[in-house]
């Protein structure tokens, strides 16, 4: 078991856990559901971290200049940071499955209610807190916008380690396909708050098996300590309860 997870979880036994297996046929097409419109600023990006379990890309959150709005949200908020969950292996890695089909990777980008509360911290607690869009990946052409970070990797290969990542715009990772999923759900590492609105891209971004392998190549451990292989770093699903998973396409 990760160290994350060796502490005495904060919610166990929530009823809005994330992740989950996202049933196509289950899912239920809500005709209210607004497109998602996305505007980040590429100068807010700040830097890439080693935090022991994923790498954080992470932004400028004091203004509203990287913000999403629409879709599922009843007001705007703020990009705080983005990660990948990945496998050791291409036939798993993402947090969420469609239809219990497993992606190799799966990139969440982090945002919370800067309309509603004063602070990250604090809206992480709360029901509507934060906003998280996840994004499949699959395996295919290379990636062009995910090559800029991946040429980065290297230099936070160690836990701990921070290297400064400016002018960086991450909505070329977000497919061109504005069909999504949404559900309730939480935070997928501890805390576990059930503060999360999920929107799922229902398209994949395509990168190539070398760009995966780079963050395969990232390390758990810090500069010293026996090398244990950054993979596998996702939580396992979750049970759906009562809720319902809305689609914004027939």
């Amino acid at each position: 078991v990760h160290p994350l997870w060796q502490s005495p979880l904060t919610i166990p036994g929530g009823t809005r856990q994330s992740p989950i297996n996202i049933q196509w046929r289950d899912s239920v097409y809500d005709p209210f559901l607004k497109p998602l419109k996305i505007s980040y600023d590429p100068t807010t990006c700040l830097h890439i971290w080693n935090n022991g379990y994923s790498f954080l890309v992470e932004f400028d959150d004091s203004t509203d200049r990287s913000i999403i709005v629409g879709g599922p949200l009843e007001n705007q908020y703020r990009l705080k940071q983005f990660h990948f969950h990945w496998g050791a292996i291409n036939e798993w890695g993402s947090e969420h499955t469609v239809d219990s089909k497993f992606y190799p990777a799966e990139l969440h980008l982090v945002h919370w209610n800067a309309v509603v509360y004063p602070t990250f911290e604090e809206a992480v607690m709360e029901g509507n807190g934060l906003a998280v869009i996840g994004v499949f990946l699959k395996l295919g052409a290379h990636h062009q916008g995910l090559q800029t970070l991946v040429d980065a990797l290297p230099a936070v290969k160690h836990k701990d380690t921070v290297i400064e990542f400016d002018v960086f715009d991450p909505s070329c990772l977000i497919p061109s396909c504005p069909d999504y999923w949404t559900y309730a759900g939480s935070l997928t590492t501890p805390p576990l708050t059930e503060s999360v609105t999920w929107i799922i891209k229902k398209q994949p971004i395509e990168v190539e098996e070398n760009q995966l392998e780079a963050f395969r190549m990232l390390l758990f451990t810090s500069d010293g300590e026996e090398e244990k292989r950054m993979v596998d770093n996702f939580r396992p699903l979750q049970p759906l309860m009562n809720r319902t998973v809305r689609s914004s396409f027939q």
